[in-house]
């Protein structure tokens, strides 16, 4: 397998930018039935995480944001919920500048500069926003997804496929932390995913990476879902104490009714 990276490192464009997202990869993969697509997983994420969202935020910028954006998100609403300086955001989050060439701001969406002219040169189709992606495919969709990528001489320019998603256009550009793994069958014929090619972190690291990924992307497609669940709790709660004086109300007016 020595020769694996060096013919995926040629075989990608020197012009694509190191960042797209997002896969995990396992010694002991799950296995998938032959055409009846890809069983989705389901990780373990919590909104509520904070340092787990920080993660996810630092590992997608750095990584993917360079192609995806989310653009219904702002820099200075991340820095408040992930309880991030805004100073530090601006100087290790931000790496955009405007129509003049000045920084962006804080206060500005989170884009990126990719014209759809250049996405489609690099990749056949502009890499899409990731804003609404975890409510409309699911993070079981996302984190399935970005742990199931494996060699495929057959895709030019990526050499890569997912089990996820057949014939998706991008590249596995986390290959360095999870390493490459191969399509093959378990022992009873089914599809299965084994780890050719280690990369530089531990299955388990890689795990963790990705699922800090996947639940940042699930607090930007809903980034009040922690404060609308807790509201919640305490409308429930007025609504119960609202029902026993309620009830007694009722008791009382209706105690001199036969």
């Amino acid at each position: 397998m020595a020769g694996i990276t060096s013919r995926l490192a040629a075989a990608l464009p020197l012009t694509l930018p190191l960042t797209l997202a997002l896969m995990l990869g396992a010694a002991s993969a799950p296995a998938w039935s032959a055409g009846a697509g890809a069983a989705l997983e389901t990780p373990r994420i919590d909104q509520g995480n904070v340092r787990s969202l920080q993660s996810g935020a630092r590992h997608f910028i750095n990584n993917c944001m360079g192609c995806h954006s989310v653009e219904y998100s702002r820099y200075s609403r991340l820095a408040e919920d992930l309880q991030l300086d805004e100073t530090d955001v601006e100087a290790n989050f931000i790496f955009t500048t405007d129509a003049d060439g000045e920084p962006t701001k804080i206060g500005s969406l989170m884009t990126n500069n990719m014209t759809k002219e250049y996405g489609a040169t690099a990749f056949g189709v502009k890499p899409p926003d990731l804003s609404l992606t975890a409510r409309s495919r699911g993070t079981d969709w996302i984190y399935t997804f970005l742990k199931t990528f494996y060699l495929d001489p057959d895709r030019a320019g990526t050499g890569v496929n997912n089990v996820v998603y057949p014939g998706t256009a991008m590249p596995h550009v986390l290959w360095k932390y999870q390493g490459w793994q191969e399509l093959g069958e378990d022992s009873h014929g089914d599809a299965a995913l084994t780890l050719a090619e280690p990369g530089v972190m531990s299955p388990d690291e890689y795990d963790t990476m990705i699922s800090d990924i996947t639940n940042f992307l699930g607090y930007v497609a809903d980034p009040i879902k922690e404060t609308r669940h807790s509201m919640g709790v305490l409308v429930m709660l007025f609504l119960l104490v609202l029902l026993v004086g309620s009830w007694f109300l009722k008791k009382e007016y209706w105690k001199d009714v036969v």
